[in-house]
Formats: structure tokens, C-alpha cells, sequence
């Protein structure tokens, strides 16, 4: 605990990542969600190639790791990201983060079925767990899948983390080595940046530049700078000291700032059964990564983008 940078780190990380539900609730109240998502990774990208001019190691990665990157990107950036942030224009901050944190499940399940990792019934007690959860959260509200918005926006939260999770098992699967990250995340933010504007003048209804609140562009240059950069930063120093599964843990800090932060800025509703699933989805998380010694010290072999 004598590591203040390693705190700080893991302080970023968890409250940082915990605001950007709540910074994208904020940002398409006046701004269609793919410009959000496509300016954001624009942005990121642009400090990415900046931060690497400066240090001289901004160079071409060559035909194979640039495909590497756009299946990346693809997965993590357009679809996981990209979605969550349309889900949002109909979906609540704190609902939105409680299903995102139910990709650890479809990771188990996919991992299962590739061969990347072994059943067990203690995994399979999680995921149950984690599924309870979920029904709890729709037990009273199955009513509002009649509204078409509503709908759309939960299905695009689950192809979110449908893609969130197929990102994660390519990783592993091809085990594909970090290299230089900054190098790696400048091509998927670029990349992501552009199919997510493209994407933006083709599905959105109405783009008048005008109307974008100055509230909601601070929480899009918020999203870059903070949400995309500083807290990747953070993240991949703190696993440089520490194991990826105990800065996985994380993720469950960051589901409980979004529910606190909808709660307190946004007035969004929190029922008791809604509190009573969040336990149940993150101890349901927390049993299918649990593993003997995984709060034990060490360095991590390889990197995977948040």
C-alpha cells in the first residue's frame, strides 16, 4: 500500500470507468449517440498520436497487426461501446451499467465453448446467480419491453456485451501479444472513430449542431479524455503491479459509482429489488473469476483494452 502510484491508479480506474454511464447519459441528452461515440474515439485517438510523435514511436504496425486491431476495434469499440452509447439514449445509466456487468458471463460461456477454459459447477452457480440477478431487474418491469425504445435500447445493450465478450475470447484465443498499446489503441480508435461517424450521419434522425447543450459536449470531451485515455493508462499501469483478475475487480467498483451516480445526478429510480440484483449479478460475477490465490502479488503477462 506504500505504492501512492499504484493507488492512484487503481483510484482512476474504479471512479473514472465508474462515471462513464453516467457521462453518457449526459451527452446524448442533445447529441446523437454515434457522434458521441465516433468524436470520442476521434479524440482518443488524436492524444494517442500525440503522446506518440512526442516519444518518436509512432510508426506503421503492418497489414496483419493492423487486421488484428479492426477485428478488435470492431468488437470492443463499435459494437461494445458504440451500442451501449445508442442503448443509453433509452436506457438509464445505472440499468445500463448493471447489464454491462453481466459480460463476464457470456465470456465463461464462449470460453467454455472454445476450449479456453473448463466447466465447473462453481462457475456454473455463478452464472445462475448472475441470471437471477437479471430476472430480479425485469421481474416488475417485463412491461416496459412493450415500449419500442425501451426494447430497442435493452437489445442493443445485449449485443454490447455480446461484443464486449466475442472481443475478450479473440484476444485470448490468439493469444495476441500487447506490443506497443498506445501504437495498438491509436489504429482501434481511429478506426473506430471513423466507422462510428459514418455511422452517425447515416442512422441519425436529426444531427443540428446547434442544439448540442454545452453540458453534454463537456461530458463527450469528458468521455475522451478521461473515459477513453487517462483511465486506460491507469488501468494498464496497475497491470504492470498487479494479477488482471484482481483489476478486474474493478469492474465491480464501477457498477455500483454508476448506480450510486444515476441515483444522485440523475434522479433515476433505485428499487430495492434493482440493489437486491446487483448484489446477486456481482457475486455471481465475482464466483465465475474467483481463483485460489488471485489476491496474491503479480506482474501480468499480457493486456487486454477495458
Amino acid at each position: 500500500m506504500k505504492d501512492y502510484k499504484l493507488i492512484f491508479a487503481v483510484l482512476t480506474v474504479a471512479i473514472v470507468w465508474g462515471t462513464t454511464f453516467l457521462a453518457i447519459r449526459v451527452a446524448v441528452e442533445t447529441i446523437p449517440a454515434w457522434f458521441v461515440a465516433g468524436i470520442r474515439q476521434f479524440l482518443a485517438a488524436l492524444i494517442m498520436l500525440l503522446i506518440l510523435l512526442s516519444k518518436k514511436e509512432f510508426k506503421w504496425i503492418g497489414w496483419k497487426n493492423l487486421g488484428y486491431q479492426v477485428v478488435f476495434a470492431s468488437l470492443m469499440l463499435v459494437v461494445a461501446n458504440g451500442m451501449t452509447t445508442v442503448a443509453e439514449e433509452t436506457v438509464s445509466s445505472s440499468l445500463a451499467s448493471l447489464i454491462s456487468a453481466c459480460s463476464p458471463i457470456l465470456v465463461f460461456l464462449g470460453s467454455v465453448a472454445v476450449g479456453l477454459q473448463k466447466f465447473s459447477f462453481r462457475a456454473l452457480a455463478g452464472v445462475l446467480l448472475c441470471f437471477s440477478g437479471i430476472l430480479f431487474i425485469f421481474w416488475d418491469g417485463i412491461q416496459d419491453l412493450a415500449n419500442p425504445q425501451y426494447r430497442t435500447g435493452m437489445i442493443f445493450l445485449f449485443c454490447a456485451i455480446a461484443g464486449w465478450a466475442s472481443g475478450t475470447i479473440f484476444t485470448k484465443k490468439l493469444n495476441i501479444q500487447s506490443g506497443n498499446i498506445t501504437l495498438n489503441l491509436f489504429y482501434q480508435f481511429l478506426f473506430a472513430g471513423v466507422v462510428q461517424v459514418i455511422f452517425a450521419f447515416a442512422f441519425s434522425e436529426s444531427y443540428n449542431f446547434g442544439n448540442w447543450s454545452f453540458k453534454s459536449i463537456s461530458a463527450m470531451l469528458y468521455l475522451a479524455v478521461f473515459g477513453s485515455v487517462a483511465a486506460f493508462f491507469a488501468f494498464h499501469y496497475a497491470l504492470t503491479k498487479i494479477s488482471p483478475v484482481q483489476v478486474s475487480i474493478l469492474a465491480y467498483v464501477n457498477t455500483v459509482i454508476a448506480i450510486f451516480l444515476g441515483w444522485l445526478i440523475m434522479d433515476e429510480k433505485i428499487s430495492l429489488k434493482f440493489i437486491l440484483a446487483a448484489v446477486m449479478i456481482i457475486c455471481g460475477v465475482f464466483i465465475i473469476n474467483y481463483k485460489p490465490g488471485m489476491f496474491r502479488k503479480q506482474k501480468a503477462d499480457s493486456i487486454t483494452l477495458h
